[in-house]
């Protein structure tokens, strides 16, 4: 379990260390950064797949998603003033935890007439250290430029022959069980966590369309494999984890799933009605509700599973089922909500979560009520 996050120099997050529990909602009000931190947990799982640089490329380069304001921040209540930068430019993401810690750090490329990605940042340093806290004998891989340096199971440090290039992650190119077992098993804990965004319920949604069935243990991200998901969940789940998730959201009613010459499609029977409702004919609502059911009961729980205002849409009705969906889902994973729903807060606040709120003073994102002292400790690697 992830027990610190560590972000700085990204957008409005100058520096921001905060705390994680089995179950965490990160609020504030609008443009506070609480996307930016949304974003930058779903850069850390892009670098085990070497696509944090591209992600970043995608924002518009290293430059357009740095740190705007002054090097060291604006003390609260004073005004802005702009200094000369001591430091090199820097965007550190970082994370503890009980088994290894991860730390990276990109910077800006080397000027060059011979390429035409000087928009890629580059890889400057990564980490990687067994517990929470980084020492130079907690230290299991290091990695400068280029260069990796791994220790062994005798303790000491072996250089790694292969070369880095600068937009590749020593977590997706050399997580070898042999050599760097610690790297593997961190690649593949990253390469597990899972992220819920805005689930489309419109006319065209995917999730509204039959289509081909067959067992999905995890729902895609846009929700197309909806009905495939539900029925593995009623096989593969909990014994009538569905029924009962769909009876609290609206009494009385079941979701029933049918299959005409293997296509997959999702009805839901309510009391009073004749005939079924399909997919197509649902409320948005409704659907959406139905995809967080699927999202949240998985019968394969990711360690770490991240959503993104999950309320959107959503009857205040359907706000307490809900928080019933995410506490159950961390009895299993690690869960990260990103909300600005005072009640579904409140409801989540009701079951044992943490609360992390942030608030923006002269455009820097900050924790409340955390000062220095407040934060747990953290320690970024040198370059």
């Amino acid at each position: 379990m992830l027990t610190t996050l560590a972000i700085e120099g990204y957008r409005s997050l100058r520096h921001v260390v905060v705390p994680l529990t089995g179950l965490t909602v990160i609020t504030g009000a609008n443009g506070t950064g609480k996307s930016s931190v949304y974003r930058s947990l779903r850069l850390l799982a892009e670098a085990s797949r070497n696509g944090a640089t591209a992600a970043l490329a995608r924002e518009g380069g290293l430059p357009s998603t740095l740190w705007a304001g002054p090097e060291n921040g604006t003390p609260k209540g004073m005004p802005t003033q702009g200094t000369r930068r001591k430091g090199p430019v820097s965007l550190r993401l970082g994370f503890a935890s009980d088994e290894f810690s991860y730390a990276i750090d990109l910077g800006l490329p080397v000027p060059s007439e011979k390429t035409m990605f000087g928009r890629d940042p580059e890889i400057k340093l990564e980490s990687v250290w067994s517990g929470p806290v980084l020492r130079p004998s907690t230290l299991l891989t290091e990695r400068h430029g280029p260069l990796v340096r791994v220790r062994g199971a005798d303790g000491e440090w072996r250089r790694h022959e292969t070369g880095l290039r600068s937009y590749d992650s020593m977590l997706g190119q050399l997580a070898d069980p042999r050599t760097a077992p610690e790297l593997l098993a961190l690649r593949e804990q990253l390469r597990s966590w899972r992220f819920f965004d805005h689930f489309r319920t419109d006319a065209t949604a995917p999730a509204r369309a039959a289509q081909v069935g067959t067992r999905t243990p995890v729902l895609s991200a846009d929700g197309a494999d909806l009905a495939a998901a539900l029925q593995t969940i009623r096989e593969l789940g909990p014994h009538g984890s569905l029924d009962a998730a769909v009876g609290r959201a609206f009494p009385g009613s079941a979701v029933e799933i049918t299959d005409h010459d293997g296509l997959f499609g999702l009805e839901l029977r309510q009391p009073g009605l004749l005939r079924p409702l399909s997919a197509a004919e649902l409320s948005d609502g409704t659907l959406r509700y139905l995809l967080w059911v699927a999202a949240l009961l998985s019968p394969r729980p990711p360690a770490l599973l991240v959503l993104n205002e999950p309320e959107t849409s959503l009857h205040p009705d359907l706000i307490e089922p809900l928080a019933g969906l995410i506490a159950s889902a961390a009895a299993t994973s690690q869960v990260i909500v990103v909300s600005h729903a005072p009640r579904l807060i409140a409801a989540l606040d009701g079951l044992g979560a943490s609360r992390i709120e942030l608030e923006k003073s002269g455009g820097e994102t900050r924790v409340v009520d955390q000062g220095p002292l407040d934060e747990p400790q953290w320690s970024w690697p040198k370059r």
